[in-house]
This record gives structure tokens, C-alpha cells and sequence, in this order.
């Protein structure tokens, strides 16, 4: 883990968590020119089993991710975000390097997750972390906006 950010888990209604949440939604709702370019059901306390946030030395919360397990020994990456000034720090690794410690020690060997062709620095993130393109899955299928992506975690 990166130690220039604390990364722990967090209730998914905390103040941070949902700060950051929305932040995601703006960003991604600027990018997409809408409110509707996520396919599926949205994530929430119930169906996210591991949500995440990330503070730097400071206390101030500057990135989240959270898990949504699938079926036995697949879970999906949800929700991964990090503000703006703190892109480019590592705090993005730290969180999916979080997240993979907990996806592993639920049982999870299949990372899952999905992210758009407007977000092409997610899908050079990804892909740079060992994350490699799959077909869509789930509600992803035949969505032409989304990008799916797996690890096995060994």
C-alpha cells in the first residue's frame, strides 16, 4: 500500500464517500453529455460488499472504489474515483491495490470492472495495472459506450 495515502474501509453513506461519489457523477455526466450512461443497477450500501476511501496525509479524503461481489469468485469494481488534483499522485493504485487485497481475502480470483470510451486515461490506467480487455458482461453487453475489463488475482 502506498504510504502516502491511507486507504480504508468507509460506510458507503459516510459524507466523504458520497462527496466523492457525486464528483464521479458530474465529471462523468460532463463527459457523456447526460445523466444515463451507466447500463444496470446502480451500486448502493446493499450490493457494494468492500467500499474505500482514500485520504492523503493530510485527513482529506481524494479518491473511493468500492466492490460489488457477483457470482462466487467474481466481484466488480465499482465506483473507483480520484479527484482531479490528486491524479497522477498514486492514489489510484493505492485504492485498486486496496481493493485487490480485499476482493482476495473475500475469495475473489476474477476482477471485474467497466468504464467508458470517454475515459480513455481509465482504460490506460487499467490496462497499465494488469487489467486486460474482455467482452462486455452483465448489463455492459452490447453497450457501446462501456469498456470491460479482468484480472485473475494470483
Amino acid at each position: 500500500m502506498d504510504v502516502r495515502f491511507l486507504v480504508e474501509p468507509e460506510p458507503w453513506d459516510g459524507t466523504d464517500g458520497a462527496r466523492l461519489r457525486a464528483a464521479q457523477r458530474a465529471e462523468l455526466d460532463a463527459r457523456y453529455g447526460s445523466d444515463d450512461h451507466e447500463p444496470g443497477d446502480a451500486p448502493t450500501a446493499q450490493s457494494v460488499s468492500v467500499f474505500l476511501v482514500a485520504r492523503d496525509a493530510r485527513g482529506v479524503a481524494v479518491g473511493c472504489g468500492g466492490l460489488r461481489l457477483l457470482e462466487p469468485g467474481s466481484a466488480e469494481i465499482k465506483r473507483m474515483y480520484v479527484e482531479p488534483a490528486a491524479r497522477g499522485s498514486g492514489v489510484a493504485t493505492a485504492i485498486l491495490r486496496a481493493l485487490e487485497h480485499e476482493a482476495r481475502r473475500l475469495g475473489v480470483v476474477t476482477m471485474l470492472l467497466e468504464t467508458g470510451t470517454a475515459q480513455p486515461e481509465a482504460m490506460r490506467f487499467y490496462e497499465r495495472e494488469g487489467y486486460h480487455r474482455t467482452e462486455n458482461f452483465g448489463p455492459y453487453r452490447g453497450e457501446p459506450l462501456s469498456v470491460c475489463y479482468a484480472r485473475e488475482l494470483r
